[in-house]
């Protein structure tokens, strides 16, 4: 439970309104005195998450309509590296488990699971154990896990405003459409820039853009239907 308050805080990420009543159930099912914030988007939700109060758990579903493959994951936990971000989705490949957890989820729920079993799987995260789907067992991990692991472990060097940058990189955007879209000056671009290619252990914004992307999985999400 968070420091700052005695009331336990839950931060609901999904933009179905059926499903975020049906978390918000399940959250009041574990935790009847709990207060649950809720948000639409991920930009929705970091807002959220720079207010004054601090929260104690966010589930996240990964298909949000402003970011794809784990790049929402991948920033609530570049920005708030403090805060469990539990997965519930509904996709449950096992592939898909095994990234998330990599990527530093506090757990992974599937959508397909029971009330009553979601609200067991909260309490247990919430408890301090890593939840994953009954079928997703003790598999070894993928021959990439530690890879990826370790360009998690540098993206997270990142400031928020360099985790834009790079984001527009990503995009194809060059560095005086950067510093349009930011308001800055093409200095303060081409100085981030450099510190992106610096904490990432690259040699040109190419291979930053080309490294990252290997952490998106994006032809798995393509397969699911993400």
């Amino acid at each position: 439970m968070n420091q700052t308050s005695e009331v336990t805080r839950f931060l609901i990420i999904d933009d179905h309104p059926l499903f975020r009543e049906a978390l918000h159930s399940a959250v009041r099912m574990a935790y009847p005195e709990v207060d649950t914030v809720e948000a639409k988007s991920i930009a929705e939700a970091l807002d959220v998450l720079s207010g004054p109060l601090p929260f104690d758990l966010a589930l996240l579903d990964l298909s949000m309509p402003d970011v794809h493959g784990f790049e929402g994951l991948l920033q609530l936990r570049t920005r708030h590296p403090r805060l469990p971000v539990v997965v519930v989705s509904g996709h449950e490949e096992p592939k898909i488990v095994s990234e998330a957890l990599s990527y530093g989820a506090a757990g992974f729920i599937p959508k397909s699971v029971r009330k009553d079993d979601l609200a067991a799987a909260i309490r247990s995260v919430m408890e301090g154990a890593v939840y994953v789907p009954q079928n997703y067992g003790d598999r070894p991990p993928e021959p990439e896990s530690a890879d990826r692991a370790d360009m998690v472990r540098r993206l997270a060097k990142l400031t928020p405003q360099q985790l834009r940058v790079l984001q527009m990189l990503r995009q194809g955007l060059l560095n005086k459409q950067i510093a349009y879209e930011l308001q800055v000056g093409e200095t303060t671009v081409k100085a981030h820039v450099s510190e992106i290619l610096r904490k990432l252990n690259v040699y040109s914004r190419t291979q930053a853009v080309i490294e990252v992307s290997k952490l998106d999985n994006a032809d798995l999400f393509r397969e699911q239907g993400f």
